[in-house]
């Protein structure tokens, strides 16, 4: 049997991503539609604020963890420096395959056999491991070293391997292979496909390329914060037996390092690894304590609220914008929508939940091996203007409304006078704007009668 629920981008397509993270929030939608509640601000909210309670189970089990291998005032500075982090609060209520892999990472890490542990159970430790595996194949790069360790130090080895690993190993992949099976059709190993793609052919370059020291000279650092001094501090002071933590850290930049399309994001799994060192060194400082902790919880905090509530807000307030037209406008029927941005700018139908034809810019790799090869996205901006006139030479082709940064605007402003747009709507989007990427979002829609009047 094949359920045909479509895909959801060219990542589905061409079997690089499984269905049993989109299988959770489907689940959810499903239960919201039975119950006649499948409003747009609960599909929008409810998988945030589910990713947002199982992030609050990982920092409790960070804390629980840290309070069994040391004692609860070690454990509360760990847990201030977790809370604290900007870019905790950045991602933990995000929907991306990496916060659910530092979520299900922080929990194994709580079953894990660490010197001191009172929790430890490797059958518990290995399925979230093999889940996170699942949902993000790279997911299990931090664990090398980690599960090496294991092996190194179980005397009963072949126990260890035959009864524990390779049982939860064989039933999550099992699972992961049913269930793809019945979504693509056929049966398909998405996570050699995902390696494949990212690591032996290194396509990802294609959404940009970083030198290799870049995790160690601005992503780190960056994703650390006003932390960094405080992580170096506890290097030197954390005990001998947290080494495989630091071990994990830095083995996890190194591979990290050898692939070159690099993002924040990637390393996020490693961040609370970090803050076992972080609370060290703040459990150790006397004098400056009270200074280092308001400069901690002030940084961070100011940070956090900037780029959660401010910085790149535009693309979310649009698709409010694009939503509440649906609902509201008589002639909904005949809407349609173009959004003209860097492909996968904005969300789509999530925010919406209307069936209102929309189309963005498209921006898959170059699959084929096409030599000079260019997306759709890339062919637009050499010349947006003549690519809209042959694009909709016919006005019987037009959207209703257009979606556009800011920065766009008067390199196409003669089709969209001549076209009968007039700007309706403006958003702000970011203080930094840069290459593609406006300060703010602006929203045409097409007139049938009348003259373009901008605001």
């Amino acid at each position: 049997m094949v359920f045909n629920y479509g895909y959801l981008t060219w990542e589905w397509t061409e079997r690089l991503r499984g269905y049993t993270y989109p299988l959770i929030f489907a689940s959810i939608y499903k239960i919201l539609y039975f119950l006649g509640k499948d409003s747009v601000q609960l599909l929008i909210w409810i998988p945030r604020l589910a990713q947002a309670v199982l992030s609050v189970v990982a920092d409790l089990r960070l804390y629980s963890l840290m309070k069994q291998l040391e004692n609860q005032q070690v454990a509360k500075w760990v847990f201030f420096c977790q809370l604290c982090s900007w870019f905790t609060w950045y991602c933990c209520t995000r929907t991306l395959t990496n916060t659910m892999e530092t979520v299900l990472t922080i929990i194994a890490l709580f079953y894990y056999p660490l010197e001191g542990s009172k929790s430890m159970n490797s059958i518990k430790y290995s399925s979230l491991v093999a889940l996170a595996f699942i949902i993000r194949p790279t997911a299990i790069i931090p664990w090398i070293p980690l599960l090496l360790r294991h092996i190194w130090q179980e005397q009963r080895k072949l126990d260890l391997i035959l009864h524990h690993f390779l049982p939860v190993g064989f039933v999550t992949l099992s699972w992961s292979l049913i269930i793809d099976r019945m979504f693509f059709g056929q049966w398909t190993l998405v996570q050699y496909n995902f390696l494949r793609f990212n690591v032996l052919q290194n396509l990802g370059t294609f959404y940009g390329s970083h030198p290799w020291h870049w995790y160690f000279s601005q992503g780190f650092p960056v994703v650390l914060g006003t932390h960094l001094p405080f992580f170096i501090h506890g290097c030197f002071l954390a005990p001998k037996r947290y080494r495989i933590l630091l071990v994990t850290v830095l083995w996890t930049l190194l591979v990290y390092s050898m692939l070159s399309h690099k993002e924040f994001r990637f390393i996020y799994s490693v961040l609370p690894f970090c803050m076992v060192f972080c609370g060290y060194s703040l459990n150790h400082l006397k004098t400056w304590k009270k200074p280092a902790l308001s400069f901690l919880f002030l940084s961070n905090m100011l940070l956090a609220l900037y780029t959660g509530l401010v910085h790149q807000r535009g693309t979310l307030d649009v698709m409010t914008h694009i939503q509440e037209l649906c609902y509201k406008n008589p002639n909904k029927s005949a809407a349609s929508v173009f959004v003209m941005m860097p492909c996968h700018s904005t969300p789509f139908y999530s925010h919406v939940h209307y069936p209102l034809p929309m189309r963005f810019l498209e921006c898959p790799p170059n699959l084929t091996g096409k030599s000079q090869y260019l997306d759709e996205a890339d062919i637009f901006y050499l010349n947006p203007l003549n690519w809209l006139y042959k694009e909709f030479h016919n006005n019987s082709t037009l959207p209703t409304h257009l979606i556009i940064f800011s920065i766009l605007e008067e390199e196409i402003s003669a089709f969209l006078i001549s076209r009968n747009y007039e700007r309706t709507a403006v958003f702000f989007h970011t203080h930094l704007p840069e290459g593609r990427t406006g300060s703010h979002i602006y929203v045409y829609e097409r007139k049938l009668k009348g003259k373009l009047n901008r605001r």
